[in-house]
């Protein structure tokens, strides 16, 4: 690993379940990350990297040391790719009872979904960078499975017979977080 990574390295994020999804994932390739709790009114936009950029903005203008947030959403192909970058507001209003309550004449075959998380990274300089990770799948009849936060419970990812939420080991080898994650990782490692 190149010396310089030995600096800190912070994840902002006011969600204390990404940052333990985070946390092992790029420890598995030497990197080692703070939790940087942040509380940020994001701006409102149809593109996660539009949203993740403005933030990161945000967090390195506070902390002026290399930090990276995430952004994710959850389009669902039969809302027309809603809830999308609203993701963690409808979570919070509707929840997966409301989503699936949206979707109830909807036959299985017609549930596609696709998760992605954009990551954004700010270096010393305040420069950014984002990684883009994707997961296709569908979205369940009932809720299943009790790990994993969010919307695990009811998202299938494709190839797969289980929710997130059902095995969440399954999703820390080949979700959107974890793909965007990678990416990052890479990237960090080869600087």
């Amino acid at each position: 690993m190149n010396p310089t990574h030995n600096r800190e390295l912070y994840f902002a994020t006011s969600n204390p379940h990404k940052f333990g999804e985070a946390k092992p994932i790029l420890a598995a390739s030497g990197i080692i990350i703070l939790h940087l709790p942040f509380v940020h009114d994001e701006i409102r936009s149809d593109s996660l990297e539009e949203i993740a950029l403005e933030a990161v903005s945000v967090a390195f203008s506070k902390l002026k040391k290399p930090v990276f947030v995430e952004d994710t959403g959850l389009f669902i192909n039969a809302l027309n790719g809603f809830p999308g970058t609203y993701s963690a507001w409808v979570q919070k209003k509707i929840g997966n009872e409301g989503i699936l309550r949206l979707l109830r004449a909807i036959p299985p075959k017609e549930r596609s979904a696709v998760f992605r998380t954009a990551i954004a990274y700010a270096d010393n300089d305040g420069k950014t960078k984002t990684f883009i990770g994707e997961c296709a799948g569908s979205i369940s009849l009932k809720i299943r499975g009790k790990g994993g936060f969010g919307y695990d419970s009811i998202f299938i990812p494709d190839g797969h017979t289980v929710t997130f939420a059902e095995n969440v080991s399954l999703k820390n080898n080949l979700s959107h977080r974890y793909k965007s994650l990678r990416l990052f990782a890479d990237y960090y490692l080869s600087m």
